[in-house]
């Protein structure tokens, strides 16, 4: 066997382990069952019961949706928001949606490369985006961070399979990502709180409704005609 085969089934491997563990956690662990059978508000309630613990739940909650988006990040969001309050969950919610998408990144580019790359081959869009970020990677990293174009995880791994410097990609996420996870943080807090904040979350929620709307104007810029 050669080496590259190894090196292939080894990255399966992990991957097929951690998505079993995540399988385990989530439909046979009497703490998963509790998680995902609860709303935002159950589920921050449970989190916080778990001091610390689910702090750290909560944390890695962001990371891996970075990876894996199996759940909408206004959700998890809210859940760090209800436990940490606006200020931190904020914080929380941003620092690690950036290090989940660096982690991407990498993971993309040293480790997972040939997986990846056949898993967006599938996606027109995704491509027309890539030869973009290959000449102008943080523009355009920097764009699809603000304007819902692609999901992250996707811009993640795309990113890492171009040439493009890890600085370009680096300073398009943490800039591009401050203004979005604000909102969505933001957002999440006034549905805790609608009563108080019912004009506000209107405000925000059309907001994100005129970012979607260019979003797709967008992809279909970047989308290939087909007759």
């Amino acid at each position: 066997m050669s080496l590259f085969k190894r090196k292939r089934i080894l990255q399966m491997s992990v991957v097929l382990v951690l998505l079993l563990f995540l399988i385990y956690f989530l439909f046979f662990n009497p703490v998963g069952i509790k998680l995902t059978h609860s709303n935002v508000r159950q589920l921050s309630e449970h989190l916080s019961e778990l001091g610390w613990t689910g702090r750290w739940i909560g944390m890695g909650l962001v990371f891996f949706q970075t990876f894996f988006p199996f759940i909408p990040f206004v959700l998890v969001a809210g859940t760090n928001v209800a436990i940490f309050g606006l200020k931190w969950g904020f914080i929380v919610n941003y620092a690690m949606s950036c290090l989940g998408a660096i982690a991407s990144f990498y993971f993309a580019r040293y480790y997972g490369h040939d997986w990846v790359e056949k898993k967006l081959q599938k996606f027109p869009l995704v491509t027309q985006f890539s030869e973009r970020m290959e000449k102008q990677g943080f523009v355009y990293v920097l764009i699809g961070r603000l304007i819902p174009i692609l999901p992250s995880s996707a811009i993640n791994f795309a990113a890492g399979l171009t040439r493009m410097r890890f600085n370009q990609f680096l300073w398009g996420t943490v800039i591009g990502k401050l203004p979005i996870v604000f909102l969505e943080s933001l957002i999440a807090h006034d549905l805790f709180h609608f009563k108080k904040y019912k004009g506000r979350l209107l405000l925000l929620l059309a907001i994100f409704v005129v970012l979607i709307i260019i979003g797709n104007y967008v992809k279909k810029v970047l989308t290939p005609n087909r007759k």
